[in-house]
């Protein structure tokens, strides 16, 4: 069974830094892209930072210079390291995995969440 497991979050003042991290449990074919989405009370579901296999990094503009995402040399962990918080930070962080299956085919898998907070 594929389970992300998430780890790291919690309450924090402005201008305070946390450390996410997400660790694959389980066999998959093929990672395509790791990575982070958030989602704010009353808020859609956005994404923060990817990562492909290769080590490209995709940063959303509103953290862009804040976070920065990583992976382990085992490649089952993405870490996304945050600095600089603002309030507006605040969310349900989700890890993210899309899995290149065989054929061209892909899945997605979602960790449960942790709760990231930022006091002002």
């Amino acid at each position: 069974q594929v389970q992300l497991v998430e780890s790291g979050g919690g309450l924090v003042q402005a201008g305070g830094s946390l450390r996410l991290s997400c660790i694959l449990s389980g066999s998959i074919f093929g990672i395509r892209v790791m990575g982070w989405y958030r989602q704010a009370p009353g808020k859609e579901r956005e994404l923060v930072a990817t990562i492909t296999s290769g080590g490209i990094p995709k940063v959303a503009d509103s953290v862009k210079g804040r976070f920065t995402i990583s992976r382990t040399n085992a490649k089952n962990t993405v870490l996304l390291q945050m600095n600089s918080l603002k309030p507006e930070d605040t969310a349900v962080y989700y890890c993210y995995l899309n899995e290149q299956r065989a054929f061209g085919t892909t899945n997605d898998y979602w960790g449960q969440g942790t709760q990231v907070t930022v006091s002002s």
